[in-house]
């Protein structure tokens, strides 16, 4: 049964991918809902950290960022 503080919902997937992330779950020592939820969690992280990254490192249009219109004069 779910805990009430957690999200139910239906996963179709194919058997190959399912047959690969339980061998994995396993390894792992986790259950396959364990195994697909750290992998969830681990993308997000992933995710924040390459979008903070990419905010960083990108050039604004006054930088002349290819694509940008030019800066107009003030």
């Amino acid at each position: 049964m779910a805990s009430p503080d957690r999200k139910s919902f239906l996963l179709r997937i194919d058997p190959k991918l399912w047959a690969e992330l339980e061998a994995w779950a396993q390894q792992d020592l986790r259950s396959i809902n364990g195994q697909i939820e750290f992998l969830l969690r681990d993308a997000v992280v992933r995710r924040k950290k390459s979008a903070g990254a990419a905010s960083q490192t990108r050039p604004s249009a006054a930088d002349g960022a290819p694509g940008d219109p030019p800066p107009t004069p003030s």
